[in-house]
């Protein structure tokens, strides 16, 4: 028989006498309550009564206190215990309609009776005194009449107490023995509830709990260390110890599978913390250049099954350069075309492995036992590069890896995005946009520079101005203007290329910082620079514009002149070059001689 009929059997056998248990103490409860009510009826009925005789008292002591004095105060008195003692007296004449025993109810009639001739009476009395017959009143208020229905009042209301008073004593007892009755029948179902519970519990305890229990006691110890290795014996028992080992059992292969999900959660988050320092390293690089070290470091922490390779696309977005590499990849090139792959054409990651059957990639060996990834770098509506992993065998460990890359490759491109534009943003604020040529605050940050660095004394200032500029603003339009200004920037380049650094210094003039300069060497080289332009004529759009020319004003720091002072040197030279008919090179120690 299972346990659960054993204590389904038990429990109806015990609600049972639970109930008849409590129908018995209801009813002790019942008797007691009726006991404690005929009590207190019979108190509210004595006090009424015993209130009766007190204000017949009170009316006969009012009454003759007013025949004796003639106060009025009296009278008033005695009127309201009347009207008093007649409200009680109806409140009798209800209680007679109430089922009372006969004698009582004959008592409590003889009551009224007495109390009715006394008020007669004691009225009568008054109102002989209110019309003038004094000595009549007092004679009636101590007459034998009043004597005598005084005295059966009194004794009417003794009697009626008595009666109230043996009846009520007789139900006390009755109902007290009723209630002592039905509490020890209550006890006794009590008790035996008790009894065949405990019987029962001992029965299921001893006999079909307490030695399985045991026997699972050591298994269930051993899973709740976390011991999911120990084997559970199987048991057939169609009861709820069998249901508990099936239970168990199901428990451990729970516990192993939770094993299993832990192990993979705290990989996950694993691989997930060192995405996030990978990222913020990546956020911390300044330069494009320190980007392809740190990648590398961690995709051999995260991936050590796959190779890879980040390749960047050039400025032209026409080829993709391999810039850094993890592994030993071995199916792509260190340099492809952008539409040799199809994750750069389609804008979405491509896997391109046999097994899976998908176009492959153009820039991916044919490798039969080979797969590879190639997840687009995008950030900002721009491409700038690929992110390459490849695996051995089939595409298992890169689909497994390819959430992890992705978001890997959607960080680094922010990054390399964010990189170029700081660089872009860089040369905004140092060069100038149409000759690519540092501008006026890189001039004076180089000049500043002199003064901070001594090493790179002597030094020399070129300031150039082309001669006739507005000429072909004029003539051939500020196109062709612009392109006049690039050949020129194009010419002092190449010209001071190695020597010294060129700016635009603003318009159609130029500034060349030259360090560690002699008097000598800077002056050939201004001169250089003069004849290199003006022998360069310039022709825009298949049109020649005739020659280029340009005067030269040179300052030098090597007579001890202060490196602050060049600008102001170097510019009043330019001037005296100009003003002697242009074309013409000139410094500030010559201005001195002269």
């Amino acid at each position: 028989m299972r346990i659960s009929t054993i204590t389904n059997l038990a429990y109806v056998i015990t609600v049972g006498l639970t109930l008849l248990s409590g129908s018995a103490f209801i009813m002790s409860t019942h008797y007691a309550g009726e006991q404690e009510r005929a009590a207190e009826a019979a108190w509210a009925l004595d006090e009424s009564i015993e209130t009766l005789a007190r204000s017949a008292e009170a009316t006969t002591e009012d009454a003759r206190l007013y025949v004796f004095t003639g106060e009025g105060r009296y009278q008033e008195a005695f009127q309201r215990a009347l009207d008093q003692e007649r409200e009680r007296e109806r409140s009798i004449r209800l209680l007679l309609d109430q089922p009372l025993p006969v004698e009582e109810a004959n008592a409590l009639k003889s009551v009224q009776d007495n109390a009715e001739a006394l008020d007669a009476i004691e009225e009568a009395a008054v109102e002989n005194f209110s019309q003038g017959r004094a000595e009549q009143a007092r004679t009636a208020l101590f007459s034998p009449e009043h004597e005598e229905a005084q005295f059966g009042l009194l004794s009417s209301v003794e009697h009626f107490v008595d009666l109230v008073s043996t009846r009520t004593q007789a139900e006390l007892e009755r109902t007290r023995a009723a209630a002592e009755l039905w509490g020890t029948v209550a006890r006794w179902l009590l008790a035996s509830t008790a009894l065949v519970f405990l019987s029962v519990l001992y029965f299921v305890l001893t006999r079909r709990v307490t030695r399985p229990l045991l026997q699972m006691s050591g298994i269930v110890k051993r899973l709740a260390k976390q011991d999911f290795d120990v084997q559970v014996v199987a048991d057939n028992r169609r009861d709820e110890i069998g249901d508990m080992n099936e239970a168990i059992q199901i428990f451990r292969q729970n516990g192993l599978e939770r094993e299993r999900l832990d192990r993979e959660r705290r990989k996950d988050q694993e691989t997930k913390d060192q995405i996030l320092q990978l990222m913020h390293r990546l956020q911390a690089c300044r330069q494009e250049s320190e980007l392809p070290p740190v990648l590398s470091l961690y995709a051999e922490r995260l991936f050590p099954q796959l190779a890879g390779h980040l390749c960047v696309m050039n400025d032209g977005r026409t080829t993709l350069t391999v810039k850094g590499t993890w592994g030993n990849p071995s199916l792509t090139a260190q340099e492809f075309g952008a539409l040799e792959c199809w994750a750069i054409r389609r804008g979405r990651v491509h896997l391109s492995a046999k097994d899976k059957g998908d176009v492959t990639c153009a820039h991916v060996g044919e490798e039969p036992l080979g797969a590879a990834l190639c997840v687009p770098l995008a950030a900002r509506g721009d491409t700038v590069g690929v992110l390459y992993f490849e695996g051995r065998g089939d595409s298992e460990a890169l689909a497994k890896a390819r959430v992890y890359i992705e978001l890997v490759a959607e960080n680094l491109a922010l990054a390399i995005a964010n990189i170029q534009l700081r660089d872009r943003l860089a040369n905004l604020a140092v060069r100038d946009p149409l000759t690519g040529l540092l501008n006026r605050r890189s001039l004076d940050e180089g000049l500043k520079r002199l003064s901070r660095q001594p090493e790179e004394l002597p030094a020399a200032l070129m300031m150039i101005d082309i001669d006739h500029f507005k000429r072909f603003n004029d003539e051939f339009g500020h196109d062709a203007g612009d392109f006049v200004m690039n050949q020129v920037a194009a010419v002092m380049t190449d010209i001071v290329k190695g020597q010294g650094v060129v700016y635009r210094f603003g318009g159609e003039e130029f500034s060349v910082i030259v360090p560690k300069a002699t008097k000598t060497s800077v002056l050939s080289l201004a001169e250089n620079l003069r004849s290199a332009i003006a022998n360069n004529p310039v022709g825009y759009q298949g049109q020649p514009l005739g020659s280029v020319t340009v005067s030269v004003g040179v300052a030098s720091t090597e007579d001890g002149q202060t490196a602050s002072t060049l600008l102001q040197r170097a510019d009043a030279a330019l001037f005296q070059a100009k003003t002697s008919g242009r074309d013409a090179v000139r410094s500030d120690w010559t201005m001195m001689h002269d």
